[in-house]
This record gives C-alpha cells, structure tokens and sequence, in this order.
C-alpha cells in the first residue's frame, strides 16, 4: 500500500508508458518516490521492455501444429534463433489510430489490434513479477497519434481494449507529456510555466502547463500539439541515405532500350517494419527480380532480395539505432551491416544527418508553435523546457529549443522513464482528491 501526500492510504499506483519501442512501468512507493520495473536482458538489466511480438509455430507428436508466442527480450530472442519460420510484430502503438488495420493473420489465425496490445501488455506485466491486486493505472497516450489519417478517439478506445484484454479494464488515462511534466515539476521549488516536448518511437507530443508548488501540487493545463513522427523518422533518414542506395535506390534498369529508375516505392517500405515483411510476396519479389535483369546493378537488387526473403530487418534496424546515437556523442560514426554477402562500412557525420533530419526538424518547430498558440503564450513567457525521449538526445533537436528559448531554461533526463514515473504521480494526485 502507498500513502499520498496528506497522509491518507491509498491503493498501489501504478504508471505504465506503453510505447512504439520500448515500455515502462513505475511503481508509487509508500515514501512518495517511484521506481521502475528492471527486466533481464541478456548480461543487462534494464528498466525498458521492448514493445515487440513474436509469434512461431511448433509441431507435436501427432504433427499437430501450434502457434506460440513471446513478448520483448524474449521475443528478439525467439526471432533471432529462426527469423524464416517466425513473425516479429514491432510498433504496434503506431496502428492504434488507424482504421486501415483492424487486424492481421499471424500463421492463418486473425488476431484484432487490440488483441496484440493485451498480448505484449500480459508479456510486459508477467516479466515485471505481475501487478499488484487493486492497483490503481494510468496509461499514457499521445496528444496526436500516428498517422496522416489517424483517428485520436480510436487510438485511445483501442489503447483501453487493449489493456481490458490483458484483464485491467479500469484505467486511467492521461497524456504523455503531461505525464512528463509532473516528473519535471517534482523538481521544481516554485510556480512556473513548463513547455515539455515528449519525443517517443513513433510521436512526438508537447505541452505548456502551468505548475503550481503543493501539496497537493496544482496543474493547469494551457496548450498542446502534436505529431506522428519521432525516433523512428529518424533512423529511416540513415537508411534511406546510406542503406538503401546500397540496395539499388537511385539506381537504372531498361525496358525495351529505355532507362528507368528502379522503383523508389520499395525502398519507402524501410520506413515501416511491417512494409518490409509484406515485401515478402511472391508477386514482389518476383518483380524485384525482373527488374536486376536489366538493372546497372543487378548485384545490388539481388541482396534486397535476400535480405528481405531471410528477414534481416531487425538486425539493420539495431545497426541504424546504434548510429544514430553514436551521433549524439560524436561528431561523426560509422555505420556497419553484414547479411549474407552483403557488407556495409560506411560513414555518417553528424553534419549530414542533421542535414537529411531537417524535414523533422521543421515538423517539430511548427508543432511547438501550435502548442504555444493554443496556449496563447509567447516564447518569453515560457519559464521552463523540459525535453524527454530518446530523440531528445539528438543534438539537433535540442538546439532548437535552445535556440528559441535560451540553454538556461532548457533541461532533460530520465529520457526513456520520465513518462512512466509522471503517470504514477498523476495516479497519486487523483486517488488524493
């Protein structure tokens, strides 16, 4: 049991970050602190559990088939051991808002968005030792979903479904960067006004909120924006200018004497994970094919081929990840890949990947505008900038909000657990009320 801030007995609070990468759980402790669950990963022990499925078939005695399935570090693990004869599903927060998938078939079976959710929450709550009996939860969600067409009420019903399908159907909901805020305000030793940008996997959100000092700590909130892109958008800018054009982007082909560029459409699929594996059709590997008969570099669309028959997207994925870091501590890094013949050693300077990123960039500045313009604030009366996601760490990212609204007033941490951590005190501050 936990015990607010006046002294009341309160239910165990939890906050739990379902996020487009990597999840969180934070536990409210009876002292008013909070704690994140740790999960094993290898010779690591983390407090992120990896928001990914894996679904693979096994065969009985009788030769009876049956479909089984694992959620974060085990499910990499599984992959891995036979990425041919499994199915890894990655970013599923990023299809909650979107009408266009209401399900997909994993081995002949259907299984509903919602359905996947409660699988990875169960996988998620089961390696945290389970939940506590009569446990309060706040789960966060967006501002703005994902999705040029993304429906916000639908992401938030099918966000609630999927936690009832993991047997928590009564939860609290609250808004990531909110969340944020109120781990940032617990720091805080007076009122101000607090502009927190939220950089997740798939969105990033922002908020201005106005902090009163308690207990009970007061929060008003005066505007919000946000946009469906983040991390992920990121790391497609390395692959598309790095990666791809190994595999044949930018590349010719000829029909009938003509030169045409190979189709850029196959190389938009790396944006998306799922992209990739529906690139495993027949029909479109058999295209890919017809195409390096006559390519200039037929060598080049031979090792798209394969890498995309023997599912090797996860490892580029972590590669590109890795990069992308790397550039956050450095001026400069080199990218490296190998699959089946192919090689990839090259590279990247921070100069040009800031360079390629300017697009999200200019996104995130014109989503801080609409946050300040619902809040109908100018930039002096910003008393604070709290940054938190891994994105946050890009230097780029956080240069632009120095550079409107000074270094002194900009700080970060606790990037990857911050929102987690918020929602357990925003869990405590209701069940106070």
């Amino acid at each position: 049991m936990g015990r607010s801030a006046m002294g009341a007995s309160v239910g165990p609070v939890l906050g739990i970050d379902f996020g487009t990468t990597n999840s969180v759980i934070a536990t409210l402790q009876p002292d008013g602190s909070v704690t994140t669950a740790r999960y094993a990963v290898g010779r690591e022990v983390l407090d992120t559990f990896r928001s990914v499925l894996c679904f693979w078939t096994e065969h009985g005695a009788a030769g009876r088939a049956a479909t089984r399935h694992a959620a974060g570090p085990r499910a990499i693990e599984a992959y891995l051991e036979d990425p041919l004869a499994s199915r890894l599903i990655m970013s599923i927060k990023s299809y909650l808002a979107q009408r266009s998938l209401m399900e997909t078939r994993v081995f002949g079976r259907s299984y509903a968005l919602d359905q996947l959710v409660g699988l990875l929450l169960n996988g998620l709550f089961d390696s945290a030792g389970g939940l506590p009996q009569g446990a309060h939860i706040v789960a966060g969600r967006p501002v703005r979903f994902v999705g040029e067409t993304a429906d916000d009420a639908l992401g938030e019903a099918r966000l609630r479904d999927g936690f009832r399908a993991a047997g928590q159907g009564r939860i609290q909901v609250a808004l990531e960067p909110e969340a944020a805020g109120h781990r940032f305000a617990s720091t805080l030793d007076g009122a101000a006004t607090v502009l927190v940008g939220d950089f997740g996997g798939g969105t990033s959100d922002f908020s201005i909120l106005h902090f009163e000092p308690g207990p009970p700590r007061r929060v008003a909130p005066l505007g919000h924006a946000g946009v469906g892109i983040a991390g992920d958008a990121l790391d497609y800018r390395i692959i598309d200018h790095v990666v791809s054009p190994r595999f044949g982007k930018g590349t010719s082909y000829q029909i009938m004497g003509k030169d045409l560029p190979v189709p850029p459409g196959w190389y938009a699929n790396f944006a998306r994970w799922h992209r990739l594996s529906l690139m495993r059709a027949p029909r479109t590997l058999r295209e890919i094919e017809e195409v390096a008969r006559t390519a200039d570099h037929p060598e080049r669309l031979h090792h798209l081929i394969r890498f995309i028959e023997e599912e090797a997207g996860y490892a580029l994925y972590q590669a590109v990840s890795g990069a992308k870091a790397a550039l956050s501590r450095a001026p400069s890094t080199t990218l490296r890949f190998e699959h089946e013949g192919f090689r990839l050693e090259e590279e990247v300077a921070r100069a040009d990947f800031e360079r390629w990123i300017a697009p999200e960039l200019a996104q995130f500045e014109a989503a801080v505008d609409r946050a300040l313009a619902d809040a109908g604030l100018r930039e002096g009366e910003v008393d604070r900038v709290f940054l938190t996601g891994g994105t946050s760490l890009v230097p780029a990212v956080r240069h632009l909000f120095e550079r409107r609204f000074g270094p002194e007033r900009v700080a970060g941490g606790s990037e990857f657990v911050s929102v987690a951590e918020g929602l357990a005190l925003i869990g405590a501050e209701a069940q106070d009320r």
